[in-house]
């Protein structure tokens, strides 16, 4: 078995507040960056399967020389090796652009029986690149996926979680999944793991090694573009006291101002 973790590094959660408008629509945001939080959930999902059913796990992504950090903390969790894909012409690729970039790799690696994926990144919050992954490699896609059951005999079994519960799926491998935050809990590299992603090569594949016409990404092919970007306002929190003279007073005080004030019941 052969599992393939797709990862993004983005800004530091901690540091998204420091970012202007500006600097996100130009892609400058001259703040730390870590692999995105989502896709951790993603790697340690790769690595437990290996762990289950045997096989290698490899984690990919698109971008300059920078995005070494973030493959190499997948590989100090426990991936096996990484690839990177970068051209001059990825630069600027929309949603569409970077699933053909990622579909093109994954095929150039010899392609996986599990691709894995987060549920979105912190910094585009689009969650539309699993589909394009899928939708190119013409393979399964499951998402919002939140346990893996069983997986053999070609297939694989998962849960969803939705709004009214989970349900059970089996699909036919390979397949694209991505997986949700109650999966499981990415664990800390080792010291031993960490020393081995210091010294770890990682090989990066242009466009022509991926076969891509640079005419097909970038931001010439963009089909969606980001024209305005406002932060939203500030959320205002008030603190509500309720008093009373018994816990039946204050029970009834706090209905009357869910019922009349907030209106949620």
């Amino acid at each position: 078995m052969k599992y393939i973790v797709c990862l993004k590094q983005t800004p530091d959660t901690a540091e998204l507040p420091k970012i202007t408008p500006e600097q996100a629509l130009k892609g400058n945001e001259g703040v730390t960056k870590v692999m995105n939080p989502w896709d951790e959930y993603a790697v340690e999902e790769g690595i437990r399967l290996k762990e289950r059913f045997g096989g290698e796990t490899v984690a990919m992504s698109v971008g300059p020389d920078e995005v070494d950090e973030a493959l190499k903390s997948a590989i100090a969790m426990g991936c096996d090796r990484a690839v990177r894909l970068w051209d001059e012409a990825f630069a600027d690729s929309d949603y569409w652009s970077m699933a053909l970039i990622l579909a093109k790799g994954i095929e150039k690696d010899g392609g996986a029986d599990i691709v894995l994926t987060g549920k979105m990144s912190v910094d585009g919050n689009a969650g539309a690149v699993a589909h394009g992954i899928a939708c190119k490699l013409g393979v399964s896609l499951l998402t919002q996926v939140a346990k893996i059951v069983e997986v053999g005999d070609g297939k694989i079994t998962v849960e969803r979680l939705l709004d009214e519960g989970r349900e059970t799926v089996t699909a036919p491998l390979p397949a694209v999944i991505s997986v949700v935050k109650e999966i499981n809990e990415p664990r800390y590299p080792t010291f031993i793991r960490i020393r081995k992603a210091s010294r770890a090569q990682i090989p990066v594949f242009s466009a022509a090694d991926l076969g891509i016409d640079p005419a097909q990404v970038g931001a010439a092919a963009a089909r969606v573009t980001w024209t305005n970007l406002v932060k939203p306002e500030p959320k205002k929190r008030e603190v509500v006291i309720i008093e009373g003279d018994t816990p039946e007073e204050k029970a009834r005080k706090l209905l009357e101002y869910l019922i009349d004030v907030e209106k949620v019941l």
